[in-house]
């Protein structure tokens, strides 16, 4: 198998037919060794209703029928860890990203002999409100994981099967794609590549916001560190007005006041409870992320045709 193409599907169903046609006719200029793998990401319209017909067709097409809905990012290694190519062309299927950038990035990888061609946009698509958003995106990501993230990809990256095997060894359960991406190494090179906006997206502002949360806490425990040195610094505040109370009553004689002593107890302890969960915080937060072994996805069906297969084949 030279090349597998990599798609999801989550109201799908209007894109999925021009999808496919203009994935055939790219990849059959390059190879007729080829699958491509539909991933139904448990979606609510005619997707894989479609996406079966066209595997009842077409023995190179694959249907990968997920139990419910996981989410984009573990549709997206749930298909790459199907895959049979020796590339993995990966791409969204509503067709913002173009199913013709697969020639542009196969000739890519083969001249610069990399592991990954990967596409950016070299303007974010999006209103003014989008734009900001994402720049703010990117700037927290990067101050707080202290990884310098790639601004702006898209889906769409071709990759090697020796690249795949290893992302695939990241086996943590709250998957945020594009950090596992970057942090997976290899020899990866940009490519500028235009976006289209097919209007109204299912990525909301609270699922963006949700995505960014789990980027953070998934590559950094920054957050627990502020949270103790936050803690830290309220117990230190308490202290010295704790030793300021006791001056002005030891050396003034200067009555101390029942509220302003209850107060600053109360904070003076608040801040210890901030400053040891932010410790227990970081451990349990290690412990967490090595412990939970959920699996990914559930696949409830797999529609597959057998290969003709070669002992010249991997």
């Amino acid at each position: 198998m030279d090349i597998s193409i990599i798609t999801t599907m989550y109201y799908s169903a209007p894109y999925l037919k021009e999808f496919y046609e203009r994935c055939c006719r790219e990849i059959e200029n390059i190879t007729d060794r080829y699958e491509i793998i539909f991933v139904n990401d448990g979606s609510p319209d005619r997707s894989l209703e479609l996406a079966v017909s066209l595997y009842e067709v077409d023995n190179k097409v694959r249907v990968i029928d997920l139990s419910r809905n996981f989410g984009h990012h573990k549709a997206m290694m749930t298909g790459l860890a199907h895959a049979k190519g020796k590339y993995i062309f990966l791409i969204d299927c509503d067709l913002e990203e173009e199913p013709e950038l697969l020639s542009l990035f196969y000739q890519k990888l083969l001249e610069d002999k990399c592991d990954v061609v990967y596409g950016v946009q070299k303007e974010r698509k999006g209103n003014w409100f989008e734009q900001i958003t994402g720049e703010i995106y990117y700037q927290l990501l990067k101050s707080l994981s202290g990884i310098d993230f790639p601004k702006n990809i898209v889906t769409a990256r071709l990759m090697t099967r020796r690249y795949v095997k290893s992302l695939l060894q990241h086996r943590e359960r709250e998957v945020t794609i594009a950090g596992l991406w970057h942090i997976t190494g290899y020899n990866q090179i940009p490519m500028y590549v235009l976006k289209h906006a097919k209007g109204q997206t299912t990525y909301n502002f609270l699922k963006k916001f949700a995505i960014l949360i789990n980027a953070i806490t998934s590559f950094s425990n920054k957050p627990l560190v502020f949270i103790f040195y936050t803690g830290l610094l309220i117990s230190l505040i308490s202290a010295y007005f704790i030793l300021e109370l006791i001056i002005r009553r030891l050396v003034f004689n200067v009555g101390l006041v029942g509220w302003t002593s209850l107060i600053v107890s109360i904070w003076f302890i608040g801040g210890l409870i901030i400053c040891f969960l932010g410790v227990i915080g970081i451990y349990i937060s290690k412990i967490f992320t090595e412990t939970k072994q959920r699996p990914y996805t559930i696949i409830r069906e797999i529609y597959q045709q057998p290969l003709p297969t070669s002992r010249h084949e991997q």
